[in-house]
């Protein structure tokens, strides 16, 4: 892989960035899909009680108001590990806990099960692991989003200081064999833990140290591919920590796997919702007025009526919220023809995600890609326009992608635009963790 020094490269936008990040060649690999057993690290509910006040949804999905409520919560909540001020801050946190004994070391390597459940139905349910990492170039574990380099060094500050994979990566796979077979079993045993969260989900986690199990698993995982549901930048970072080692001189050891839920979507199919912008600094008037250049508007009386348009609208379709609803749909085509990078597949140009920020943010809005420009807000419409009409800026809500275009896209070696899939439910962050130096 390539050198990786005190900072990651710079001057690289989010296409060549990530595929420095995700396409160099590691070290070779163990053939195929591996999930590997590992001594995990949990709260300890007989120190730290009722679960559902110290874990938390996962970094990327907290905003200032979530971490002020979530540290007022229980002073052990995880967000204070995995959003902390500083990374020594983070580090000097994980030390304390372990000393404390309110996070426990399980005796010895194990996988995990993880089931979300609304009532008594399961709505995932998925084996957590040390996941081998690989090149996108191997087949094996798939991204389909780009990523930056802001949030990936800022991850990998966190885990070089804590020497530890806060909170898992989500990915899917289709299966159907003995691994759901083990899952099945297992989940008619009692769990260890069982909660019920702020999100109305109910959250279970058992582990299996049962060798004969964790052999299955690897014959059935072998032969399959993955595709990073959700968890990019933390799989960049673990593709960054593993080439520091590396660089380093130190060979095959725990920085060559990464803590990652496998779910087989054959059993339990992800449900994709979309992932919202809102650009603080643009005012609505501006935007429509702007976009009108290009796009077909209609305005709309209320959100209810905008998304029900936005849902039955055939090609690029955009709502813009902040003062009124308005629906933009049939992008001028030549416009689109000539502003649509010819270096991607048609499946690609046609994505919303594509031309939103290829024609409107980048050409029409003429506003940089970055995170202080472009705000994001997963699956929540209404959540995106009252943040917008906060900061008096605009909100831009889009129809989900299609879960067929994002695996095509993956498949051919593509990557859908920065943020384009929320893919759920994902796993609550605080369940289970893995140290690098007890593995």
């Amino acid at each position: 892989m390539p050198t990786v020094n005190d900072d990651l490269p710079s001057g690289l936008d989010p296409e060549a960035f990530s595929a420095w990040i995700f396409g160099a060649p590691g070290p070779a690999a163990a053939a195929g899909l591996e999930l590997a057993p590992f001594r995990g690290v949990r709260f300890a509910p007989e120190v730290v009680g009722d679960l559902a006040t110290v874990t938390s949804p996962p970094y990327d999905l907290i905003d200032d108001d979530d971490v002020a409520r979530l540290m007022a919560s229980d002073r052990r909540n995880i967000v204070r590990l995995i959003l902390p001020p500083t990374a020594e801050e983070g580090a000097a946190t994980l030390r304390r806990w372990l000393a404390d004994g309110a996070l426990v070391v399980d005796p010895e390597p194990a996988l995990y099960v993880y089931e979300a459940a609304s009532g008594d139905l399961p709505v995932q349910r998925g084996l957590i692991g040390a996941l081998g990492l690989r090149a996108e170039g191997d087949g094996v574990v798939l991204p389909h989003e780009n990523v930056y380099p802001g949030p990936v060094r800022n991850r990998l500050d966190l885990m070089t200081a804590t020497h530890a994979n806060p909170e898992p990566i989500f990915l899917v796979y289709e299966g159907d064999g003995d691994a759901a077979e083990i899952i099945d079993e297992i989940t008619g045993t009692p769990p260890l833990v069982e909660f019920r969260s702020d999100d109305g989900l109910v959250h279970r986690l058992w582990r299996t140290a049962d060798p004969d199990h964790h052999a299955r698993v690897a014959a059935d995982l072998g032969p399959r591919q993955a595709l990073i549901a959700d968890g990019h930048h933390r799989y960049a970072t673990y593709r960054a920590l593993q080439a520091r080692h590396h660089t380093a001189g130190d060979g095959h050891g725990p920085w060559d796997y990464g803590l990652a839920l496998l779910v087989d979507s054959t059993r339990y199919p992800p449900h994709l919702g979309a992932i919202h912008r809102v650009l603080p600094g643009l005012p609505p008037g501006t935007a429509v007025s702007r976009a009108a250049k290009i796009f077909q508007i209609t305005d709309l009386p209320d959100l209810p009526a905008a998304l029900e348009a936005l849902a039955a609208a055939e090609g690029p379709a955009f709502v813009l919220g902040g003062a009124g609803f308005h629906l933009l749909t049939a992008p001028d085509p030549l416009r689109l023809l000539d502003t649509m990078p010819t270096g991607h597949s048609e499946r690609w140009r046609r994505l919303d995600t594509a031309v939103l920020d290829t024609l409107l943010i980048e050409g029409v809005w003429d506003l940089p890609e970055n995170e202080r420009s472009v705000e994001v807000v997963h699956d929540d419409p209404a959540a995106a326009i009252e943040r917008a009409r906060r900061t008096g800026g605009t909100a831009v809500i889009l129809n989900p992608l299609k879960v067929e275009d994002v695996l095509a896209v993956a498949g051919q070696g593509e990557r859908v635009p920065r943020k384009s899939t929320s893919f759920g439910p994902k796993p609550r962050t605080g369940l289970v963790l893995r140290l690098l130096d007890r593995t």
